[in-house]
C-alpha cells in the first residue's frame, strides 16, 4: 500500500488540477518543499520542547527566533524553504543540516557513477539532463575526492595471519587514458579464513599481467599480516608458482594439483602451521 489511498490521489490531482507529467512535478516539487519544512518545524519542536503558540507547555527559557531563507538543491531543483531559529542559537537541524544546500543525494549518485568509470564530464552532463542541475566539474571532483581516504584505509586494513584457500586472479580491460585507449589488469585477491568466511584481501591495478607483479601483490598481503596460505588457486600464467614460492620460500612437502583442463592449479603451501600454532 502506498502512502495515500487512491481517493487521496485523486484529491491531489484535482486540487493541483494536473493534467501533466509537469504539472504533476511541479506540485511534487511544492509538497516536497512544504514537507521539509514541516520537518524542521517539528525538529524545532523536539528541540524546545514544546510546540508553535503552546506556551503553557514551556520549560526551558529558550524559545523561537524568526527563521533564516535558504536555498537547496533537490531532485526538483532549486527550492526555497525557512530554516527555524532559536534565541540561544543551539538548534542544529537533521533533515537540512546547516551549511548543507544540497539535498539530492547527488554525492551518493556521483559516487556510484564514478565507481562505475563514467568521467567527470559524463557526470556533469548526466545530472544536468536529469535533474537540471549545473554542477561544475571541480565540485564532482571534490566528492569523489572524499572516497579516496576511505579508499586508502580498506586497502591497507590489516589481515589475518592465515587463510585456508586464497584465490589470485586478475581481469582485464580497456580504459581511456590520456586520450587513447589502453589495457589495463585489475588483480583480484579473495581469501577463505580458517572459519570459511570469505573475504575480498585486496585489488590493485597493473598494465599486464605479470607473475612479478603477483610477487608484489603478494609481498603487500604478507606486509598486511598473511603469514601463511594453505591453499593458492591460480591460473597457469608462467612464473606465478615461483613468485609465490619466493614469497612463502618455506613450505614443506609442497604438492602440485592441476585440473584436467590445465586451467587451474593449487599449490599447497602448509609452512608453519603446526598443531602447536593452530
Amino acid at each position: 500500500m502506498g502512502l495515500w489511498t487512491k481517493e487521496q490521489l485523486r484529491a491531489f490531482i484535482k486540487e493541483n488540477k494536473l493534467v501533466s507529467a509537469q504539472d504533476a512535478q511541479n506540485a511534487l516539487k511544492d509538497l516536497f518543499a512544504e514537507t521539509l519544512q514541516e520537518m524542521l518545524e517539528g525538529e524545532m519542536d523536539a528541540h524546545l520542547g514544546y510546540q508553535k503558540h503552546e506556551m503553557q507547555q514551556k520549560q526551558t527559557s529558550n524559545s523561537r527566533n524568526g527563521k533564516s531563507k535558504k536555498r537547496i538543491t533537490s531532485e526538483y531543483g532549486e527550492q526555497e524553504i525557512s530554516i527555524p531559529r532559536d534565541r540561544e542559537g543551539e538548534f542544529e537541524p537533521l533533515v537540512v543540516k546547516k551549511h548543507q544546500s544540497n539535498v539530492t543525494g547527488i554525492e551518493d549518485q556521483i559516487t556510484a557513477l564514478y565507481a562505475k568509470g563514467v568521467s567527470t564530464r559524463d557526470i556533469q552532463d548526466h545530472l544536468q539532463n536529469l535533474y537540471g542541475i549545473d554542477l561544475s566539474p571541480t565540485f564532482i571532483s571534490n566528492v569523489t575526492n572524499k572516497i579516496i581516504p576511505l579508499i586508502k584505509e580498506w586497502q591497507n586494513r590489516p589481515l589475518q595471519s592465515v587463510y585456508a584457500v586464497v584465490f589470485l586472479d586478475a581481469i582485464h580491460f580497456k580504459v581511456k587514458q590520456d586520450g587513447a585507449i589502453v589495457n589495463k589488469a585489475a588483480y583480484i585477491v579473495i581469501g577463505i579464513d580458517l572459519e570459511g568466511c570469505k573475504d575480498v584481501l585486496g585489488m590493485w591495478i597493473g598494465e599486464n599481467e605479470s607473475s612479478k607483479f603477483w610477487l608484489n601483490v603478494l609481498n603487500d598481503l604478507k606486509n598486511r599480516g598473511v603469514q601463511d596460505i594453505l591453499i593458492t588457486c591460480v591460473d597457469n600464467l608462467t612464473g606465478f608458482t615461483q613468485a609465490i614460492s619466493a614469497c612463502y620460500p618455506q613450505p614443506r612437502n609442497p604438492e602440485m594439483h592441476h585440473s584436467s583442463d590445465s586451467q587451474l592449479h593449487m599449490v599447497c603451501l602448509l609452512q608453519g602451521f603446526k598443531k602447536s600454532d593452530s
